[in-house]
């Protein structure tokens, strides 16, 4: 099998789809839940993101918008999350995202060990293929059974059953069998016209949950897999001409929160492109050095190269950002050598912080991280630092990008993918990005019943359809990272 891909806690998302014959987008809503009454440490940070990459498996006509609620605050973790509707008559299934594995499940009827409630304020639904007139099974003869082969999928000769087993890298898992059934979705064509559409797609009916998954202060009703294989669901609906092969996202960073998630491509002349790496499976970039004020640093890039326990992952899931070993000592220094004449450095619990009373984007440098392509991705410091607590006129903000011990992986998460456009091109097999106010609007391309390209203001979507209402109040939702998009890694070198 390749690198485990998982589940991530702290990470939830949407993905949608659109009948054949008309164009997209639709519209789902994203929120992130999290603890409103207290702060967390880097270290608990640390250790949910470890726990997320430890639950790795083992293993083009139009425009979907997803507009997003939440705010980014990597203290306040929790996971994202949105609402689908499937089966007919449709009903409502929130699931968590998770860009690193392939598949849609959601808990079935008779599962055992499924969470029947939730401490988020969603209502659990069990789905139930015999109260669905456009639900099917899948057989071992299907060719579509073939496309889970990634995901663990196996033959029942029993009952010529299509099935599948997951397994988790902190010991949970699920297991179940698949079926063929609708996913709704709010379709627009042209302009601000919508109507609604649906389209068939294979998912998981998950008959039974161990470890984690059976917890009910975060459950939810299943998991929406947005990586780059067959099963997937974004393959899926390429593959049938549904929808094209590239999402695209744009998280607000600050406190309001929100953003937008879309499948399609995102139209912004700024944006540059790096080629993914071949034949991964994962969204793995190709890193070449990292600067800090316009200076590379001493770093051989040998370190950034895509191997089996190599490379640099955009993983929209991850809370902070991660650095391999090798890199994180060399941007320690030269992060605390550009700044030790106006700040004061300290250690806290592990952690480089510092204590500022001043603006630190007056005092700290600009961070560029240069990809293949010639692409750079700029940070700013607020993309790499968090603040922590202040006191007594000081601040104390703290480097957010941390150390895998032991480990060659670099994981772009949502600390740096805030307030930027980026574009995971799938059929150019590229990802794309660019600094954005992720508060603005943004245009993105549809192709319309007239053929021609049409552009569609993606900010000003689907109000009617957000999941926020007065029950989310005490939970502040919180952006992706498409979220969008979760990438993952193999669950060993984080176990």
């Amino acid at each position: 099998m390749g690198l485990p891909a998982g589940i991530l806690i702290a990470g939830a998302i949407l993905m949608s789809a659109a009948v054949v014959l008309c164009s997209f987008p639709a519209t789902l809503t994203l929120e992130r839940a999290f603890p409103s009454n207290h702060r967390v440490d880097l270290s608990q940070l640390r250790a949910r993101d470890r726990v997320r990459h430890g639950r790795r498996l083992q293993s083009s006509n139009g425009v979907a918008d997803f507009p997003v609620e939440g705010t980014y605050n990597p203290f306040r973790v929790g996971l994202y999350y949105t609402k689908l509707q499937l089966g007919s008559p449709p009903r409502d299934y929130y699931v968590q995202i998770d860009t690193g594995s392939d598949v849609l499940w959601v808990s079935c009827g008779s599962c055992n060990g499924c969470p029947e409630t939730s401490g988020l304020p969603i209502q659990i639904n069990l789905f139930d293929p015999g109260s669905s007139s456009t639900s099917q099974f899948i057989s071992c003869s299907d060719r579509r059974c073939s496309l889970g082969s990634q995901s663990d999928s196996v033959c029942s000769t029993q009952n010529n059953q299509c099935s599948y087993t997951f397994q988790y890298g902190d010991g949970s898992g699920t297991s179940g069998y698949y079926v063929s059934d609708l996913l709704h979705l709010e379709t627009i064509l042209e302009g601000s016209m919508t109507q609604n559409s649906s389209a068939n797609v294979v998912f998981g009916c998950s008959t039974l949950q161990t470890g984690d998954l059976t917890k009910s202060d975060r459950a939810v009703d299943g998991i929406f897999g947005f990586g780059q294989q067959g099963m997937s669901v974004i393959s899926q609906l390429s593959s049938q001409g549904v929808a094209p092969s590239v999402f695209s996202h744009c998280l607000r960073g600050d406190d309001t929160g929100g953003g937008i998630l879309v499948i399609g491509e995102i139209l912004e002349p700024n944006i540059v492109y790096s080629p993914l790496v071949p034949s991964q499976p994962h969204y793995n970039l190709n890193l070449q050095s990292i600067s800090v004020n316009g200076q590379i640093l001493p770093i051989d890039s040998a370190v950034f190269a895509t191997s089996s326990n190599r490379g640099t992952i955009v993983d929209s899931g991850t809370t902070l950002a991660y650095l391999a070993a090798e890199a994180y000592g060399p941007f320690i220094t030269a992060i605390t050598t550009s700044v030790s004449q106006s700040v004061s450095p300290v250690v806290s619990n592990g952690n480089q912080c510092y204590l500022v009373t001043s603006s630190v984007s007056d005092i700290f440098p600009q961070v560029s991280f240069n990809f293949a392509g010639g692409a750079s991705m700029i940070l700013r410091p607020q993309d790499y630092l968090i603040q922590q607590t202040s006191a007594s006129g000081a601040a104390r903000w703290c480097i957010g990008l941390q150390k895998i011990q032991g480990s060659g992986i670099t994981i772009l998460g949502d600390l740096v993918l805030k307030d930027k456009i980026v574009v995971y091109d799938l059929g150019g097999q590229r990802i794309g990005w660019t600094n954005y106010d992720c508060s603005t609007s943004v245009n993105v391309s549809a192709t319309g019943r007239t053929g021609k390209s049409e552009y569609v203001n993606a900010g000003q979507l689907s109000d009617s359809s957000s999941l926020h209402n007065d029950r989310y109040e005490l939970i502040p939702a919180c952006m992706l990272a498409f979220v969008l998009f979760i990438i993952t890694i193999q669950g060993n070198l984080f176990l």
